[in-house]
């Protein structure tokens, strides 16, 4: 596939990492319907080029756009390797939303594959934005997963801008390591960093992953196309959970941000709505009726609870608020936001609002 060219100096060239993914799909949709972006402040520019990279390829609708380039591979062997198609970023990068990672279950169940994909990757990305000598934006997705109830230091009631991470699994570490190398190569002026810290997103379309809290988009996304679903903890576990949407805005708004409005290097917690499991499903049987929700099995996985109880679920983001960042008030309407925008993804009839 020929790369698009690289846009003009007033032009904005945008790069995301595990760009095939959800998210990184979902954002580069986004941004190519807004197709403009202020950096840090700056006066909004035209979208010339995003480059998604992974190692699928997107779907064929998101590279049949003119402005989209496409590097399909492992993402520090693209970042190292002289004779790619092209460089991952370079001197006209403006942006980078570094999405792409390895889920929560899969570095528990595979220390190396963590450390390979998490701490390597995004220090091998940090070193050649540093090479660039031009100071990216870089947007890093880190996640709730950096706080955790450690024995002797329980959580507070509710998670503060200033509480301190305390992870308590190779996903969350390896997260808060890259939030550290963030900052340090933001203090040094080689980037300009925005560390996010990302709730658990539902409801997430497409096949299950290999991430601990798959369960609570499953628990939702597979009743309604007629199939059953396992939720592997207790109904009352409370969650914190963010909608795809949400979750996407407080991206942006992160590259949006002056440094003056983001305020310290530390990560961002975005809002977070806070339920059970027994709440979700009883959202389902509202929206959808008891036909949907009958198809939850209540059927608890020790290994997963484990890593579940010990997540945060209360969040009180004063900073996210400050930025004009909310979280939403009813799982309702994140069902039906589900079902608007895959609606090839539900089998059963939907009750009226």
């Amino acid at each position: 596939m020929p790369m698009p060219p690289l846009p003009t100096d007033d032009a904005c060239h945008v790069v995301i990492t595990g760009g095939a993914g959800f998210l990184g799909l979902r954002l580069a949709r986004t941004l190519l319907a807004l197709g403009q972006l202020s950096v840090a402040g700056a006066a909004p520019k035209a979208i010339g080029r995003i480059t998604l990279v992974d190692r699928v390829a997107p779907p064929a609708d998101v590279a049949a756009d003119a402005r989209i380039a496409v590097l399909t591979g492992d993402l520090t062997a693209l970042l190292e390797d002289k004779q790619a198609p092209a460089p991952v970023v370079g001197a006209q990068t403006a942006v980078v939303f570094h999405l792409a990672a390895a889920v929560s279950g899969e570095c528990e169940a595979n220390f190396d594959l963590g450390m390979r994909s998490n701490f390597a990757a995004t220090l091998a990305l940090l070193e050649v934005c540093r090479g660039l000598r031009t100071r990216p934006l870089l947007v890093f997705a880190s996640s709730l997963a950096v706080f955790g109830d450690a024995p002797g230091l329980p959580l507070p009631a509710a998670i503060e801008d200033h509480t301190l991470p305390t992870p308590q699994s190779s996903y969350g570490i390896q997260k808060f390591i890259g939030e550290q190398l963030v900052a340090d190569y933001s203090r040094k002026g080689f980037v300009q960093g925005r560390n996010v810290r990302l709730m658990t997103v539902s409801v997430r379309p497409g096949q299950p992953n290999g991430a601990a809290s798959s369960f609570l988009s499953g628990m939702i996304r597979e009743p309604l196309a007629g199939s059953r679903a396992a939720c592997p903890v207790a109904p009352d576990t409370p969650v914190a959970l963010s909608s795809p949407g949400r979750t996407v805005q407080g991206l942006i708004r992160a590259a949006e941000s002056t440094d003056l409005q983001w305020g310290p290097r530390t990560g961002l917690n975005l809002p977070a709505l806070t339920t059970t499991p027994g709440a979700m499903a009883a959202a389902l049987e509202r929206v959808a009726g008891p036909a949907a929700s009958s198809l939850i099995d209540w059927t608890l996985d020790a290994a997963i609870g484990d890593i579940v109880k010990t997540w945060p679920a209360r969040i009180h983001s004063v900073r996210a608020g400050s930025l004009g960042l909310w979280a939403e008030e009813s799982f309702d309407d994140i069902i039906r936001d589900y079902i608007r925008e895959t609606p090839y993804a539900v089998a059963r009839p939907i009750r009226p609002q």
